[in-house]
């Protein structure tokens, strides 16, 4: 069994579902949606007599039933290590859930591959056609009627659109890599454009494929009148982030090289346009039990799934992986993908809805531990006070000082990243840090308007850092909405931007990824605010970047009596062994 599965609640582990079946498989499967077209899927079954029913999973995504199935030959590769890594191959392991007795479809929606149709924006019409299609499974000969979905990243998009929409035959959906607010959990980190989703398109994102593209074009364009259009690409042609920019300037002028980039590029600010495609809107009409999980550090999934948890009115699990995105072709994890199933479509009870509702890897500690409610209700809310030389401290600073500083020149001038850095003194006890994080700032800067980017680091005592957390906040978008907000979680708006005045300090509140860790005796938590990414990174390269300040600015830093910038951090006591997994 697995380090993640708890003894103490499996039951009937010998009624688990086996590896017992050979599979088959039937290609370009025609299925008729509510308006006549007619997609394409892939039906992968237990090789057994006709007559006998199982449940089914659907996989809905853009990324191309015919490059999906390459996962059943293609080894594992890791992220950041092989060039043969492609952050598309999502579906999961076909051969592993259709030999434990399940019925996958694989399905391109409307627009993509040899589907009918057309693929309007992001997520296109995924929600519709995954209903349709659902029901569609219940109906045939091989379905019990009992249908699930599954699938990792955008394929969790899609599960959670058709679960808002309640086709009568979903019993449930486990959506792992947590899909929600697409505004600032994928496309504007803190108001900033993150230009992943391009380089994911094209296929520039590692060694993606790219979309499976059959006919895809652009809400924006396909919903607005020419007038309108015309009058928001020459404003945009006017930002001059992306002026200095050929790629995104090239794309607004020949919107075909990337039309639902261009959605992103002329939508800078949250909205209507966010709105509509987000599932975050649609969280709480989900009513099937849900099983969320999310690594840790990936902002893209993690500031989406504690809101999914708090939202949805179903029986909802959250699992917490470790950091970092995991292979591909994915496979890992599929034990709980079928303890899951196994209750909520076979009703084998696994134990698995008898566990806390949060399953989480603890960084440092290296263990797996249950809890009961997020935040937790046992934190200890600590500021950690910036002061001179670097420290962070809980002490808050009693006199006036001298602001740090730094000065970035953007990337057409130089490659070279400038930061100001802040650590504490090695802990003198093994701590843990759990929960939500949060950077309350006082800066001033000499232009408009910057970029600040914030990193979380556990420091070893040989100097070796590893990442924890990150936050994003464009200093135009600095309102809060303070209805929304919390102390640990400030809101902003992005509707209305407000340049910056030059050489004015103000109180920039920062939000971090959640994190949890055990800071280990000797260890130091070190924050470093800087102004863009490291565009020569291999990351960058690969397409994983924001898009750079375009503009030489200089920022202060304060962090005096008067001007008390500080981390919030929720340490948590650990008073109850039994709450780890491996606490037998």
């Amino acid at each position: 069994m697995s380090g993640y599965i708890s003894k103490r609640y499996s039951k009937n582990v010998e009624k688990w579902s086996q590896p017992i079946y050979k599979v088959q498989v039937k290609k370009d499967v025609r299925v008729r949606m509510r308006d006549g077209v007619s997609i394409l899927v892939d039906v992968y079954r237990p090789d057994v007599d006709s007559g006998t029913k199982f449940p089914g999973l659907l996989a809905m995504s853009p990324f191309g039933k015919d490059v999906q199935e390459m996962q059943r030959w293609l080894p594992p590769q890791k992220w950041y290590e092989s060039p043969m890594w492609d952050g598309n191959m999502e579906v999961g392991n076909i051969d592993y859930l259709v030999s434990r007795g399940y019925m996958l479809v694989v399905a391109d929606p409307r627009g993509i591959g040899h589907s009918e149709g057309e693929y309007i924006g992001l997520l296109g019409s995924m929600g519709e056609d995954g209903f349709d299609t659902v029901e569609w499974m219940a109906t045939q000969p091989w379905c019990n009627g009992a249908v699930g979905m599954t699938g990792i990243c955008i394929f969790s998009a899609a599960q959670e659109l058709v679960a808002a929409l309640r086709p009568p035959h979903l019993k449930a959906i486990a959506p792992f890599e947590v899909w929600g607010d697409v505004y600032r959990g994928l496309a504007y980190h803190g108001g900033i454009l993150f230009v992943m989703q391009h380089s994911v398109y094209k296929g520039k994102h590692e060694n993606d494929d790219g979309w499976t593209l059959g006919k895809v074009a652009s809400i924006m364009m396909r919903s607005r009148p020419k007038k309108e259009m015309d009058y928001l690409f020459q404003q945009t042609l006017k930002n001059p982030d992306i002026k200095y920019n050929t790629k995104y300037y090239a794309m607004l002028k020949y919107p075909e090289i990337d039309p639902i980039f261009v959605d992103f590029l002329l939508n800078p600010t949250d909205g209507p346009f966010w709105w509509d495609m987000s599932p975050h809107t649609k969280f709480a009409k989900i009513e099937v039990p849900v099983y969320a999980s999310s690594p840790w550090c990936i902002e893209i999934f993690l500031l989406n799934i504690f809101d999914l948890y708090e939202k949805t009115k179903s029986p909802t699990r959250l699992f917490l992986w470790p950091p970092g995105h995991v292979e591909r072709p994915h496979h890992e994890f599929h034990d709980e993908l079928v303890r899951w199933f196994d209750y909520h479509l076979k009703g084998i009870d696994t134990g698995i809805m008898d566990e806390p509702p949060i399953k989480m890897f603890v960084m440092g500690a290296n263990r797996w531990r249950y809890e009961h409610e997020w935040p937790l209700a046992r934190t200890q809310w600590t500021k950690m006070y910036l002061h001179p030389y670097g420290r962070l401290v809980l002490q808050a600073p009693s006199s006036e000082f001298e602001p740090d500083a730094f000065t970035q020149a953007p990337p057409s001038v130089t490659a070279k990243i400038n930061t100001v850095e802040y650590s504490t003194p090695p802990f003198p006890q093994d701590t843990e840090i759990t929960g939500p994080v949060a950077l309350y700032l006082y800066a001033a800067i000499d232009t408009d308007d910057t970029n600040f980017m914030v990193d979380l680091f556990d420091v070893n005592p040989s100097g070796t850092h590893m990442p924890l957390s990150r936050g994003y906040l464009k200093a135009s978008h600095r309102a809060l909405d303070q209805a929304k907000s919390k102390p640990y979680k400030p809101y902003h708006p992005h509707t209305e931007p407000e340049a910056v005045e030059p050489g004015k300090v103000y109180e920039y509140a920062i939000e971090l990824m959640p994190i949890s860790v055990i800071m280990k005796a000797g260890h130091s938590l070190k924050l470093a605010i800087r102004n863009q990414d490291d565009l020569m990174d291999k990351l960058g390269l690969w397409g994983l970047y924001h898009l750079p300040h375009s503009k030489t600015v200089a920022h202060k830093i304060y962090r005096d009596k008067n001007y008390p910038s500080h981390l919030l951090l929720p340490i948590v006591p650990i008073t109850d062994e039994s709450l780890w997994i491996d606490a037998e």
